[in-house]
């Protein structure tokens, strides 16, 4: 029999009972709790749900913000064999409503006012929807609404152990629902078994312990954090959670975990952040670049198994006074862990991280695997890659390079959707990724893109974005590049240039007006084009972006053009500004006659 995810926590609990297990900032405090007080909590949720009604099987949502409350309600919903189902602390009326019809939910926690407010907009429409429990209440709570702390039961332990004596791997531990970019989001199904799975993978290559501490800010809804959520756990370390994603940079420096796990948005924003901070000193860059290349230097010979020269030691003391440290202490100081997933990382980003000592590993993974597929570990990485496939699991590439995966962690199916599991796993078991890839002679995999985001211009050529988009994005003066040609005769790009660099280039040039001015500037998109054209020179033509426009509006969840794991949102960003790029293609049919490539 497989095991189950709170098999193995009630044995950590029992274990580590007096470490601290959750964190959360409360003003200018810390609200710890123990793994006793967080396994006591876990069992007034378990009886809560059992007093309600929840059946085994039954499905509870999760509508709230990273919270130490968010793991209480998900694992007591786990220890009742009930189906926790995350949502989005964004979704819409509209999207809470698909998933709580499509999924039968019969209890739903949410957070505050906001989420409240939208779960009962759409209430009525709901009929299986029994409970509404507010972790926050407010003024003027309505009577549907039942707070959390009136929810917390006294546990019966005989009932909940009665519960948890049918408790197996197979279970599933969640329902995931998917960002739906193509068609209404489906639920994907995971077991417990996989998410161990995951965890016992990890623990070939790392070594963590209850000294070990991490900063959970990625949305807990999110197959990625919700699943490191887990691991941390499970090896009695700390998780402190961070409720507004927004602080995260503050939450870093005042937790100083020793564990992370993010998406490369972060890492994207640290490196743009530090070569922002010495743009406008020729001696500050080049100090600033020679430290890099000393701390490379020492990286290089670390990784072959030699000891830096006595000079080279020398000058890496110099250049972590002067740069090196102040990098690593703005991540909250050394990691024993430092990961990255939902999207490759820059090659350029990855080697400045190392260089100031924090290396990352770059990871692997989709929902539909738990989600975790490969890894990179410190005894066996290999740079501008996503690692080595899981252990007890299998990679495939099949036609038009697209990325298969079985293994142990690979999702039960898409809830109440026989079609779409079968379009998305064959009858060998192996699960359509949808990504592009290859896998080098030793075994470590590369992503080069999405299937569906391959770009197949009039001509025919097929065009993967994300390598293009990666040689733009290594200049700072870029915050995001967005190419775009499907179905038309060239490629063109959108680029979201970085401010504080628009206003170095701005004063340099003595720009006349104001930041919006510049932004609009011909002088700005001058000066973009000719660098974009610099960065893509080498490329075969019909990669070669022939025209690009400026898009000064943020990039942000809100608006919708980047996801909760804050990767752009191509088709949100197209449409959005089809205005723009109908003009670029105007400009292009006047200037080459209509060809295509």
């Amino acid at each position: 029999m497989s095991e189950h995810i709170i098999t193995r926590l009630r044995s950590v609990i029992a274990e580590y009972g007096s470490r601290p297990a959750t964190r959360i900032r409360r003003d200018d405090s810390w609200e710890i709790r123990s793994y006793a007080e967080f396994g006591a909590r876990i069992d007034q949720v378990a009886q809560g749900l059992i007093d309600l009604g929840v059946e085994e099987g039954g499905r509870i949502g999760i509508f709230l913000g990273n919270q130490p409350t968010w793991s209480e309600i998900d694992f007591g919903a786990c220890t009742v064999r009930a189906i926790p189902v995350p949502l989005y602390a964004t979704s819409t009326p509209e999207q809470i409503a698909h998933i709580a019809a499509d999924s039968g939910l019969t209890v739903m926690f949410v957070g505050n006012q906001s989420e409240a407010e939208r779960v009962l907009e759409v209430a009525p429409d709901l009929p299986a929807l029994e409970r509404i429990v507010i972790v926050h209440p407010y003024e003027g709570l309505p009577d549907d609404l039942v707070s959390y702390e009136d929810f917390l039961k006294a546990p019966d332990e005989a009932a909940i152990a009665d519960r948890l004596s049918r408790a197996d791997g197979d279970d599933l531990a969640s329902i995931i629902y998917t960002s739906g970019t193509t068609g209404a989001p489906k639920g994907v199904m995971i077991q417990h078994k996989g998410l161990v799975a995951q965890s016992d993978a990890l623990d070939e290559f790392f070594t963590l312990s209850p000294d070990d501490h991490s900063l959970c800010f990625l949305p807990l809804s999110h197959a990625l954090e919700r699943a490191w959520t887990v691991v941390v756990l499970l090896h009695g370390c700390m998780n402190t959670y961070v409720e507004n994603a927004r602080t995260v940079a503050e939450q870093m420096v005042l937790a100083q975990p020793t564990m992370m796990v993010s998406v490369p948005k972060l890492y994207e924003t640290v490196y743009t952040t530090a070569h922002a901070k010495v743009l406008r000193s020729a001696a500050k860059r080049a100090i600033f670049a020679w430290a890099l290349r000393v701390g490379r230097h020492n990286q290089y010979a670390n990784r072959a198994g030699r000891q830096p020269s006595l000079g080279l030691r020398a000058q890496l003391r110099l250049a972590d006074k002067l740069v090196l440290k102040a990098v690593r202490d703005a991540l909250g100081g050394p990691k024993t862990v430092l990961a990255c997933g939902g999207a490759p990382l820059r090659v350029e980003i990855e080697e400045f991280f190392s260089s100031v000592g924090l290396p990352i590993m770059q990871g692997y993974g989709l929902t539909e695997a738990s989600p975790l597929v490969s890894f990179n570990a410190p005894s066996d990485f290999k740079e501008a890659t996503v690692g080595k496939v899981l252990a007890g699991g299998e990679l495939r590439i099949a036609e038009l390079g697209e990325i298969l995966y079985r293994g142990p962690n690979v999702m039960l199916g898409y809830w109440h959707d026989e079609e779409a599991t079968a379009e998305a796993i064959d009858e060998d078991g192996w699960l359509r990724t949808g990504d592009v890839g290859y896998i080098d002679t030793d075994g470590f995999l590369t992503i080069t893109d999405r299937l569906k985001d391959i770009i197949v211009t009039l001509g025919g050529k097929n065009v993967a974005p994300q390598p293009i988009e990666g040689l733009i994005l290594a200049d700072p003066l870029f915050e995001h590049a967005v190419l775009l040609g499907d179905n038309r005769p060239f490629v063109t790009l959108l680029v979201k240039p970085s401010l504080p660099h628009v206003e170095a280039l701005a004063k340099a040039g003595q720009w006349q007006g104001e930041l919006q001015d510049w932004l609009a500037s011909n002088e700005l998109l001058d000066e973009l084009r000719r660098r974009v054209e610099e960065l893509t020179a080498k490329l075969p033509t019909q990669e070669r972006p022939k025209e690009t426009s400026v898009i000064g509006e943020e990039f942000t969840m809100d608006n919708g053009l980047l996801t909760p794991t804050l990767k752009v949102r191509r088709r949100e960003v197209e449409a959005r500004f089809k205005s723009m790029v109908d003009d670029m293609y105007a400009r292009l049919k006047e200037r080459h006659g209509g060809g295509a490539n």
